[in-house]
C-alpha cells in the first residue's frame, strides 16, 4: 500500500512522504521541498489534497490545519508578444 504514487508528476510515493514526515517531523512545505511532491508539471493541483491530509493527520501539536501552496501553470508567451510585433 505504501508504494501508491501520490504525486504523479514527480513520482513520489506514499512511503516517501510518510518517511519524510516521520524522520523530520516536517511541515507541509518542508515535505514538499524534501520530496518534490507537488512541484511537478501540474503545480500540486492533482496531489495537494492527498498531501495535506497525510501530513496533517497525525499533527496533534496544533489544531491548525496547514495546506500546501499551489502554483498555477505559466501561460506560454510567444517571442512576437515579447518583442512587440503585431499580426495586424
Amino acid at each position: 500500500m505504501e508504494d501508491i504514487i501520490i504525486c504523479r508528476c514527480e513520482n513520489v510515493t506514499l512511503k516517501q512522504i510518510l518517511e519524510t514526515v516521520e524522520n523530520y517531523d516536517s511541515s507541509v512545505r518542508e515535505t514538499k521541498l524534501r520530496t518534490r511532491a507537488g512541484m511537478g508539471f501540474c503545480g500540486g493541483r492533482t496531489c495537494k489534497n492527498h498531501i495535506d491530509t497525510i501530513i496533517n493527520k497525525d499533527k496533534s501539536i496544533t489544531n491548525e490545519f496547514t495546506t500546501m501552496k499551489v502554483q498555477p501553470p505559466i501561460r506560454p508567451v510567444t517571442f512576437g508578444e515579447i518583442g512587440g510585433e503585431n499580426d495586424d
